[in-house]
């Protein structure tokens, strides 16, 4: 299997309330700002090493601005990106952007906007953030959450195969786990990884007809399940809408909280899991019917909104609590 990407770098989001999304991500979830430039602010998490791994940019819809993932070697840059243009999914090269050289911009094919590139810039810590500990970028503050780092991504397609066969023999990631239609054995979702992780990538189909290329959620990673049940403590006395959980996937077998952010976007909280190292891996097949473990091996169902709410949303609007 070729290996040409080497991670999810970042993910930009877009908001209409600027303000409250930063107020969200910086105070309740603890990512640090590095940057602002225009009318985007650039973040990460206080485990990252990176200049961002999440960009928050006003806009009038919510959604994701694009994907970022970085390439494995200057060299597999140049080759993932002939062969995305191969498939005529490129867009072009751009010059960079803070924290990044020059990269290459395509879409999957749902519609997503996605780039590449290999020229990164490290998090320059400030003094006061210094640690001791020589395998931490910063010190570890504890303001809110203090969520350690990005997990993953998950986007809704209008069908998902083409994006898993896409990412699994364009970019050489792991197919892990999948869910199917009984029966027709129809992708109805994928799970997909290029690290050790469960996932770094997870693709479900959009339930709204004729959609293409919106985000279902991003995902933060922390340490352990007490701290993503201490995040719930913080995001309840903040009348921040928690979705589901605390509760564990029967997919991923990790431990999951789904928010949303004042913005509209959909936010999780994940921790546990297990990593997949196997070369030979024989991807792990759900079916539809079994959708009650696969979705919630315990703690309650997702609801409906899970299936039906993405962003930019369309005709179903984000719940809100009485």
């Amino acid at each position: 299997m070729k290996h040409l990407i080497s991670q999810l770098a970042h993910v930009e989001i877009l908001t209409p309330r600027p303000n409250e999304t930063l107020w969200y991500f910086k105070d309740l979830l603890g990512l640090e700002e590095t940057e602002r430039q225009g009318q985007s602010v650039y973040l990460r998490g206080w485990g990252e090493w990176f200049h961002h791994t999440l960009k928050v940019t006003e806009a009038p819809q919510a959604g994701m601005g694009h994907a970022s993932w970085r390439a494995e070697s200057a060299e597999a840059l140049e080759l993932v990106t002939r062969d995305i243009e191969a498939l005529g999914l490129g867009k072009g090269w751009i010059e960079g952007d803070r924290g990044h050289g020059k990269a290459y911009q395509f879409t999957d094919p749902d519609g997503h906007p996605m780039e590449v590139f290999w020229e990164v810039e490290r998090y320059q810590v400030p003094e006061h953030l210094r640690s001791h500990h020589r395998a931490r970028p910063q010190k570890y503050v504890g303001r809110g959450a203090a969520v350690r780092r990005l997990d993953h991504l998950n986007l809704l397609a209008s069908d998902t195969a083409p994006c898993s066969k896409f990412f699994i023999e364009t970019l050489g990631f792991k197919y892990n786990e999948a869910l199917a239609e009984d029966g027709t054995e129809r992708e109805l979702g994928s799970w997909l990884a290029v690290t050790g992780q469960m996932h770094d990538i997870a693709y479900t189909g959009d339930a709204i007809p004729g959609m293409r290329g919106r985000l279902h959620h991003v995902a933060f990673w922390q340490d352990t399940w007490d701290e993503v049940m201490r995040t719930a403590d913080i995001l309840r006395d903040a009348d921040i809408t928690i979705e589901a959980g605390p509760a564990r996937h029967g997919i991923s077998d990790a431990f999951f909280m789904y928010t949303y952010e004042p913005g509209g976007n959909r936010v999780e909280l994940f921790s546990g899991g297990y990593l997949q190292h196997t070369p030979d891996w024989k991807p792990v097949i759900w079916h539809l019917s079994e959708f009650r473990y696969a979705g919630s091996w315990w703690g309650e169902s997702l609801p409906e909104t899970f299936f039906t709410y993405g962003t930019p949303p369309v005709e179903v609007a984000a719940p809100v609590e009485a």
